[in-house]
């Protein structure tokens, strides 16, 4: 049988277990009887600790060592616990092969050596918390961003006793997964009862786990956190106030506008449903000038926090619903019924994944609808999928969920598809993918839970129901430009356009990242465009005399 590390990955691991400090004992607790991912758990960890004296395997089974489980809080198998001096609750529920591997040996290293590398001033926090903590990370073995969370999860159980983390691989607890709702990974569920998604950055899991278990004290602690993050320069946007700028939208484009406005002496507001826009929606970026990884909340976080050292007035909450010119004047219509006045506009609304807008849909996102069948895949092992689309990103979806799923249907609304001829031909292969086109989903079914699809074919010529435990929406982004449908003219498919200072043809409005015809759409760029957009639009100010501010014209630009 060949060896699950290999020589070259044996060799590298020897360097990294060179510098443990302490003895680390690794517990295996398993039911070979009934266990089949025990049998590899164990064959993996020997070989590991085949690698360095201080690690030390012992390996239980779960009914004759009843006692030694019982004493560990066991509860599913296979299980590792990695103990050093003292148990610091630290758990693997299934099989740590994959990207899991990783956080198998961060934790490894962390009880080792007794390095967090979290942030004193957040760990003096987490070791303040005296409420019982049960983290339940839930992950697959194919998310590389799942053992991040895991991580975040595994410190804060080693630096306080009251907190205890587990990684648990889902698709070998399916009933567990099932329980928890778990449709995207990571997953955290905090006392069996509370949950987040994504891969949080250790401030941002930190609060999750405060709001959970102690409501009061996360409200007050979140004031002092925005108020210090912020030195008091947060405040409220006022409807009705006539603001010099108002920038529409919270992602990168937006944040960077808002810096600039602010930092040119604008009396400024930034209006949005929430801030981050995409990046939310993303685990990882790796493309960002100096920062070599960071995860998409990570990001968020980063921005937010220097946006809010600057005098920038918000509204979170509500949605722009319609722009309508009165004058000099911009009067900015909510979906809450507030309406915001400004003299000059910089909208970045982005783009928002596109969705079919079909009954049921808003009721089973994120509950059986998702837009990841890289890291969700394994969640649908055995179970049936449909995919809908026809381009590159649908077909990899498929080829990605082809060793787990019992079947994949993937749906399109035409007869041809769009994707690489190969792509097409390495998916049409697979015993276990049906094609369905040219078809259109008509519903979502389902009462709980997402049951199947309802699908007819373009001419209503054809109709069914097509039952599936999951839905992955390949079907491309949208621009969020409604509110400006009526107002200024858009491209065919629905972006601003703009020229090289970001202006559109409305005088005083401007546009700025993924909702603008800029062909390339990356963070980096909307936030050169955001940061372009607000010096467009303050030299519009002060060309007009509709500023006070006292920044010059050549300092303006910058």
């Amino acid at each position: 049988m060949a060896d699950m590390i290999n020589e070259k990955d044996r060799a590298e691991l020897k360097l990294i277990l060179a510098d443990l400090k302490s003895p680390v004992r690794l517990l295996l607790f398993t039911r070979k009887s009934a266990c089949p991912a025990c049998a590899r758990q164990e064959e993996l960890l020997r070989e590991l600790c085949a690698l360095t004296a201080i690690l030390k395997l012992e390996v239980h089974d779960t009914v004759l060592d009843g006692d030694t489980a019982l004493n560990y809080k066991i509860d599913k198998t296979p299980a590792t616990a990695v103990v050093g001096a003292r148990d610091h609750g630290i758990r693997f529920y299934g099989f740590t092969g994959g990207f899991e591997f990783s956080s198998l040996l961060e934790a490894i290293i962390m009880v080792s050596t007794g390095r967090t590398n979290l942030d004193p001033q957040l760990e003096a926090l987490v070791k303040k918390i005296e409420k019982p903590v049960h983290l339940q990370v839930m992950t697959t073995l194919t998310c590389q961003y799942c053992p991040a969370m895991v991580h975040v999860a595994q410190q804060f159980a080693f630096i306080n006793e009251h907190i205890r983390a587990d990684m648990v691989e889902a698709a070998e607890f399916p009933e567990l997964s099932k329980k928890h709702e778990v449709t995207g990974v990571p997953k955290t569920i905090i006392n069996g009862t509370a949950s987040f998604t994504g891969a949080l950055p250790a401030p941002a899991a930190y609060l999750e786990i405060i709001k959970a278990v102690d409501p009061g004290q996360y409200e007050t602690l979140m004031e002092q956190v925005r108020k210090a993050q912020s030195a008091g320069k947060i405040k409220k946007a006022e409807p009705g106030h006539l603001y010099e700028l108002v920038i529409v939208g919270g992602g990168p484009a937006a944040m960077s506008a808002a810096v600039y406005a602010a930092r040119k002496g604008l009396d400024v507001a930034l209006v949005a449903k929430k801030l981050g826009g995409q990046i939310n929606y993303t685990a990882g970026i790796e493309n960002y000038l100096g920062l070599a990884k960071v995860s998409g909340a990570e990001m968020t976080e980063a921005f937010r926090a220097h946006m809010e050292r600057h005098p920038v007035a918000q509204a979170l909450g509500s949605r722009v619903t319609k722009i309508e010119k009165s004058g000099p004047e911009f009067v900015l219509s909510m979906e809450d019924g507030k309406l915001f006045k400004a003299l000059s506009v910089i909208y970045c609304a982005g783009k928002e994944y596109r969705r079919l807008d079909v009954p049921g849909e808003e009721r089973f996102m994120g509950k059986g609808i998702a837009f990841c069948a890289t890291c969700d895949a394994p969640l649908y092992k055995g179970k049936k999928v449909a995919v809908i689309g026809g381009g590159n990103s649908a077909f990899t979806s498929a080829r990605d969920l082809l060793g787990f799923a019992s079947e994949i249907h993937l749906v399109h609304r035409r007869l041809d598809f769009r994707a690489d001829a190969s792509l097409v031909q390495e998916v049409s292969r697979a015993a276990n993918v049906t094609f369905h086109n040219p078809m259109e989903v008509q519903e979502y079914l389902g009462t709980d839970k997402l049951t199947g699809i309802r699908l007819e074919s373009p001419d209503g010529k054809k109709k069914l129901d097509l039952a599936v435990d999951g839905v992955f929406l390949e079907i491309g982004l949208t621009p969020n430009s409604a509110p400006l449908k009526n107002f200024i003219e858009l491209n065919p498919v629905g972006e601003v356009p703009v020229d090289r200072n970001q202006n559109t043809a409305e005088k005083g409005l401007f546009a700025a990242g993924d909702v603008t015809d800029t062909e390339e759409k990356q963070i980096s760029i909307a936030a050169g465009q955001g940061a372009l957009a607000a010096l467009s639009a303050y030299k519009y100010l002060a060309d007009n005399k509709l500023t006070k501010s006292k920044v010059s014209l050549k300092e303006a630009w910058q």
